[in-house]
């Protein structure tokens, strides 16, 4: 793999991660358009550059995640389903479902979709809940267990905790905040479980690689970010 590569890659993990549109779903389809082969480190690397956008999450919404301790409890209650899936279908995940064009394909589409009817039909009606201090842990459960069939390569995490969280009453602009401090958790936990499954085995060359990646997809998701927030403000 060489570095163009990991340019391009990265850019679109920056840009998409946020986005409801499945980050993991689109690498998977770039790598396959660039004919760059789904090998153990390419996987790790669609998993490790992500780390870039929870350090953008961090720095945006790291002072009002520690200032509300509940908060903290909260979002990690809605971490715990995908903890435990994440954890039990680790390997398949990997060796299986990552790098499958036709699931991912098919994901991508399904979660467009729901999406797109969620918003058509669902009630007009003022949201109860405007504020990520509002949100009850039976809804943060809620949103987690949407989130966990993000495990699924295609199906969007953001869109997936989106819908979660619109379904269980909260506005679009608290439910794509919510989904932004809830990948910190998620990520970060991705990350450092898959580096102690590889066991540490990367070379120099591959932790550069790692590096550039990283700093490349933070650049990318502060823009995807203050995009989205923006965009929620005034659209559907």
């Amino acid at each position: 793999m060489n570095i163009i590569e990991v340019v391009i890659l990265s850019i679109i993990e920056g840009l998409t991660e946020f986005l409801p549109i499945s980050s993991t779903g689109h690498l998977i389809l770039t790598a396959k358009i660039l004919n760059i082969p789904q090998t153990s480190f390419v996987k790790s690397l669609e998993i490790f550059i992500q780390l870039g956008a929870i350090i953008a999450v961090i720095i945006i919404y790291g002072s009002t995640i520690w200032k509300n301790k509940e908060m903290i409890l909260k979002i990690t209650t809605a971490f715990l389903p995908t903890a435990l899936i994440g954890l039990l279908l680790y390997r398949y995940i990997k060796d299986v479902l990552l790098g499958n064009s036709l699931i991912t394909v098919a994901a991508l589409f399904s979660g467009g979709i729901i999406l797109i009817v969620l918003e058509k039909f669902r009630k007009k009606t003022s949201p109860l809940i405007k504020g990520v201090e509002m949100i009850s842990y039976k809804s943060a459960i809620m949103i987690g267990v949407f989130q966990s069939m993000s495990v699924v390569p295609g199906v969007s995490r953001a869109a997936a905790t989106i819908i979660g969280g619109i379904m269980t009453g909260l506005s679009r602009k608290t439910s794509v905040e919510f989904s932004f401090i809830l990948a910190i958790p998620t990520m970060i936990a991705a990350a450092l479980f898959d580096l102690y499954k590889e066991r540490f085995q990367f070379n120099g060359a591959e932790i550069r690689l790692l590096l550039i990646g990283i700093i490349l997809s933070f650049i990318w998701a502060i823009i995807g970010i203050k995009f989205l927030l923006k965009f929620t403000e005034k659209y559907s």
